[in-house]
């Protein structure tokens, strides 16, 4: 049985979750909150805490997890956050991901956060894909189309962990 690991696992990532379960998954989401910890249980959901913005945090939970997906386009944080969780700690994540069973990242390359942040954290996984050989797909749909949204995040996490599943 294949899992996932959402991070950041509010509505859209609770979907997602829902939906790879459906399709026979473990899937486990992550809150820093106890509320969102509620939630992402509520709906069937292993919950784990954890904050991106402590790659350490993160690295505790991926022992027996195929796919990463970085569910961070629309997340809010204090300034200067967003640019880690984008930036700095995606980097530092994905580098100590190579020692890991993890056989693919999906990062969410769009949301309300920033364009150039958006563009940043793409810029990122291609780069930690071509420099450490991990397999990455960015999910683009519009997050605004719910249903949309979450049957391209389906294809793409399930595309990804196949034996075929590429780098987009």
């Amino acid at each position: 049985m294949a899992r996932a690991l959402i991070v950041g696992c509010g509505c859209r990532g609770r979907r997602l979750g829902e939906g790879l379960i459906g399709e026979g998954w473990a899937v486990r989401g992550t809150s820093r909150g106890e509320a969102g910890l509620a939630e992402i249980e509520a709906a069937g959901i292993e919950a784990a805490r954890a904050d991106p913005d402590r790659p350490g945090s993160l690295l505790e939970l991926v022992g027996d997890v195929a796919v990463v997906v970085w569910l961070l386009g629309s997340a809010q944080g204090e300034e200067g956050q967003l640019e880690a969780i984008h930036g700095p700690r995606l980097e530092r994540t994905l580098e100590r991901l190579v020692d890991t069973p993890v056989r693919a990242f999906v990062y969410e390359g769009s949301g309300t956060a920033p364009a150039e942040l958006l563009e940043q954290g793409e810029a990122t996984v291609r780069a930690a894909s071509r420099r450490w050989r991990i397999p990455v797909a960015v999910l683009d749909a519009d997050p605004a189309d719910p249903v949309a949204w979450t049957e391209a995040a389906l294809g793409i996490v399930l595309g990804s962990a196949s034996p075929a599943g590429e780098a987009r």
